[in-house]
This record gives C-alpha cells, structure tokens and sequence, in this order.
C-alpha cells in the first residue's frame, strides 16, 4: 500500500443502491465516487432524497430492508464493507467506523442510563476490565466537556446538545479510523450548534480522524469543510475544495443550492408606528407547575413579562435558543396554552383568560402553522379534509370550502388535485405549503409560524419563506416568526425580539437590531451563527 492510499480512510467508488420497485427512480445513488482522508473533513450536501443518508447507511452496513447496493465498493481503509460479513461488519462499528445520528433521543436507548451505554460499547469491543472501562468512560465524557454526572443520567433528563454530546462520546471510544456525522446539529440553536462544530473540528484534529458529514446547511460547510461533495437524485454533481464549490460553483444545481442560502444581513426595513395594531401582548406570563407526590412542586416560569406589537401587514420575529420560551408565547398567543398572567388583546379585546365558548369566534381570526407539518396533519385524513375542516365548523358550505381550498393551493404553489391525495404523500416542503393553506382557510387576521422552516432543505426553505411573504403581503397579515435561525429572521421580519430565559432582552428593527446589538446575548447569537462571516458566491 503505497503513502497516498495509507492516507485515504474511505473511498466510495462506483456506489449504485438500487430502491424498491415502484419508487420515484430506479436508484436512490448511482456510481458515485469519492475519498475522504486521515485528518479531513469531507461535506456532503444536498436536498433531501439526493441519497446522502443512503450512503452513510451503506456504509457503515445499516441499509434499510428493501435497498440494496448493486455495484461498486466501500474501501474502509482498503477492506470492502458491502463484501463483509455481518459479525465482520459488528467488528468493524465502533472500533473503525462510528456514526453520528441526526436525532439523539431516538438513537439512545431511553431506558438505560448513559454511563451504561458509554461502558456497553467497551464492552462489546474490548476485553476491558470494569475499572479500565469506567476510566476510559471518564476521560471521554471530560473530552466532549460533559460533567461526570451525566453517566448516572437518562436521556430525557438532558438537553439536545448533552445528547449529542453523548453521542459524539459514544462514536469515538474506541478511536475510530472514520466519523460519519449524519445531521448531527440540525436540530440544534444556534449556540448550541457552534458548540457541538468546535468540538467535532477539535476532535477530529486531535484523533487524525478522517469525518464524512452530512448537511444541507451551507453555514455549517463553510465552518468545518476542508472538501465538499454535491449530491442531486443521487448522483454527484461536484466535488472539490470548500471554497472552490462555495464561492466558485461549476454546476448549475451547486449555484441554486449556493443561491438560495439566507444571508445575515437584514434588508433595511422601518417598520412604521402608525400602522394599526392588530395583537399586543402586555405583561404576558406562563408559569409551568411541576407537581410532587408529597410538599410544593418546582415552578419553571417558561415565559415572564412579555410585551410585543403585532401590526398588520408586518412580520415580528421572535428569536432564541431551545428553551428561552418562545413557542410558549408562541402557543398563548393562539390560546393553545393559558397565560398565567398579563394580557393578549386582539383588536384591544383582552382574550388572555377567555373561556372556550368566548374563543371560539376568536380561533378563526389567529392561526398558527407548526414546525413539523407531518406531525400537525393527520395523517387519515385526505389533504382536503384537513383544509376544510376550519371552514366547515363555523358553518361554511362544503362546496363553497372545497373552491376556497382550490384557491388556497393555488395561492400556495400547489394542484388542486392534491386535495384527494394524503400527507405522506408529499414532500417536507409540500407538507408546510399545505400547513399554510389549512391555516389561511379561516382568512385569519394573525398569523403565527412556530419555526416553519427548520427542518427544511435550504432550497425548499427559499421556497416558503418566499411563499409567507407574498402571503403577508397580498393578505395584509400581521405575522410573528418564530426561529433559532438569525438567517431566517434577518431576511422575512420587520422586527425582531430577542428571547433569553423566558424575557425579552432586545427588541426593535431588525437591520438595528442584528447589525447594531446592544445585549451582550444578542451578540452572541449573531457572532454563533454558523457561515456568518465567510463569503459565499454570488447569487
């Protein structure tokens, strides 16, 4: 073995998975190539179904049932997996080859403390004694800056970024040749997120490792790529340096990808006071109760003293990490939870303690479109039925719901004839413009979108962001954003709060607000951002 193929820790060479008859294409990847060495960090971008997932899966020999790779090789550090047996393949997972999973609380065992999962993995690979195992779990757990007491810890009883720090943890016990990082800070705020970058890069500098991670966020590449490699339908588009493919884009889906990454830099907007105002929130609060079995249980005052305007025909962000309260303002304002204390007036009607029967008449005028539209659909339920189920419960005639459902999804970018077709079957992206379109069924005054676009590709993302400005705009709604993402915020708000620890900290015009931060939290959050100060191509 000669020095330059000694150096590479994984080659993929000529990979075709074939998908289950019936599928849109015959195959979820086809011949790709590409390497990633000692020490490097390789990105793989693209929209979700380009096949990224798939090949980590082949991989590390985790395929679902019904795929299957037809040609090609995976060299893990020369020897193929896809010809290796599946005891050589349980070898191989963990000792030379460790994943990163998109979501921790579903990759942890829920029921096991994670003291008990570090050791389990020594366990199964190592002739270890107790003492040896504890201590190496130790030294671990103090690499990824955990405290000791997480081992005696369930999962549910951390944050996300603990977990993924587990996680992380978990992968690199045994000192992998190679770290496959599916996603692994999608989930995550923005602070968070820059935390879990650091340690990976950290890691991966001091262990020699060679990493293949798996985004579609652009902000996360330009922080940690040394090499990126585009995936479209499952064939590589373009392959090279970070800032070759970055700033200097060869194929045209790259500059479309490149293109249509949000910038954090907010459009120069004066958000004019003499605009009515539609919802206000005055000394808002919410106090959660944690009871006890026996004395006075916890109290976590989620939200405390909160005031916003939301005026008609303006977008008002709210911005935070995980935890800061903002989807519980979010879930007061649509009374979906009751405020413990202050005042929600809409159109100067205080509807803070409104009994049921009272809110009724008041549900049609704020809606709400939630993060996950396959979660907020149900998904029995033909698309049609969802959208004119409002309508139809303050008394509108069924034709008459069903035409204004036909209008809705043309406002929406969408055929009519998805009306007799279900949830699953449509894209991430297509859920959301559904979501939308249930929400706007009811003509609402208010419209509240709890983080509508997190979980979406940066394209599709473009999308629908674009789609809730033209609605905002031909509508003369009054909006209020909820996101963790700055990018996000700095391009759809008008204005823009900033929300720590149940309070807001900053609040004002959004270009004041991100170019000119005042709080020293705000500052963070925008010195956190992943991509923030390099410099993409041209659009």
């Amino acid at each position: 073995m000669n020095a330059a193929s000694a150096a590479t820790v994984l080659e993929v060479r000529d990979l075709s998975i074939a998908l289950p008859a019936g599928a849109d294409r015959a195959e979820a990847v086809r011949r790709v190539s590409f390497t990633v060495a000692r020490g490097e960090i390789v990105c793989l971008v693209g929209e979700s179904g380009s096949g990224k997932t798939v090949i980590a899966q082949a991989i590390l020999g985790l395929l679902p049932r019904g795929l299957r790779a037809t040609a090609g090789a995976i060299l893990l550090e020369g020897e193929d997996t896809l010809a290796a047996s599946p005891r050589r393949l349980r070898a191989l997972r963990g000792a030379r080859m460790s994943m990163i999973f998109q979501e921790p609380m579903t990759a942890l065992n829920p029921v096991m403390r994670c003291g008990a999962q570090l050791d389990e993995v020594l366990r199964a690979h190592t002739a270890l004694a107790p003492a040896a195992r504890r201590e190496r779990v130790l030294q671990m757990v103090r690499e990824v800056a955990l405290p000791e007491r997480i081992l005696a810890a369930y999962p549910h009883q951390l944050s996300g970024g603990q977990r993924q720090r587990v996680m992380i943890a978990m992968a690199l016990l045994l000192e992998p040749a190679l770290l496959v990082a599916d996603e692994p800070t999608t989930a995550l705020d923005v602070t968070t997120q820059a935390q879990i970058l650091r340690l990976i890069r950290e890691l991966q500098a001091r262990h020699g490792m060679g990493v293949l991670f798996i985004t579609h966020d652009f902000g996360v590449v330009a922080e940690i790529a040394h090499r990126v490699a585009v995936l479209r339908l499952g064939e590589l588009v373009e392959v090279g340096t970070r800032d070759e493919v970055l700033q200097r884009p060869r194929h045209p889906y790259t500059r479309m990808l490149i293109g249509a990454v949000p910038a954090l830099e907010p459009r120069p907007r004066r958000p004019d006071p003499a605009i009515p105002v539609v919802l206000e929130t005055r000394g808002l609060g919410k106090v959660y109760a944690q009871g006890r079995w026996f004395g006075k249980g916890r109290e976590v005052r989620a939200a405390e003293d909160v005031n916003l305007k939301l005026r008609r025909g303006q977008t008002l962000g709210l911005v935070g990490e995980s935890g800061s309260g903002k989807s519980t303002v979010a879930r007061c304002l649509v009374r979906l939870l009751d405020p413990t204390a202050g005042e929600i007036r809409l159109h100067g009607e205080d509807i803070a303690r409104a009994r049921p029967r009272a809110l009724r008449p008041l549900r049609r005028r704020v809606q709400i479109v939630f993060q996950d539209p396959y979660r907020s659909l149900n998904p029995r339920r033909k698309v049609g039925e969802a959208i004119i189920e409002g309508p139809l419960n303050f008394g509108v005639a069924r034709a008459d719901a069903l035409e204004r459902a036909r209008q809705l999804l043309q406002l929406v970018g969408m055929d009519a004839a998805a009306l007799e077709r279900y949830p699953h079957q449509f894209s991430g992206g297509q859920r959301q413009r559904l979501a939308i379109a249930r929400a706007l069924a009811l003509e609402p005054e208010v419209l509240v979108a709890d983080e509508p676009v997190s979980a979406l590709d940066v394209s599709v993302q473009a999308q629908v962001l674009a789609l809730l400005e033209e609605i905002r705009t031909r509508l003369e709604l009054a909006m209020l954003f909820v996101t963790h993402d700055l990018r996000v915020a700095a391009q759809v708000c008008d204005e823009v709060a900033v929300m720590c620890a149940g309070r807001i900290v900053e609040q004002g015009p959004v270009d004041r607000v991100f170019r000119q931060p005042e709080h020293p939290y705000t500052r963070a959050l925008c010195e956190a951002a992943p991509g923030r100060h390099y410099r993409f191509a041209a659009a």
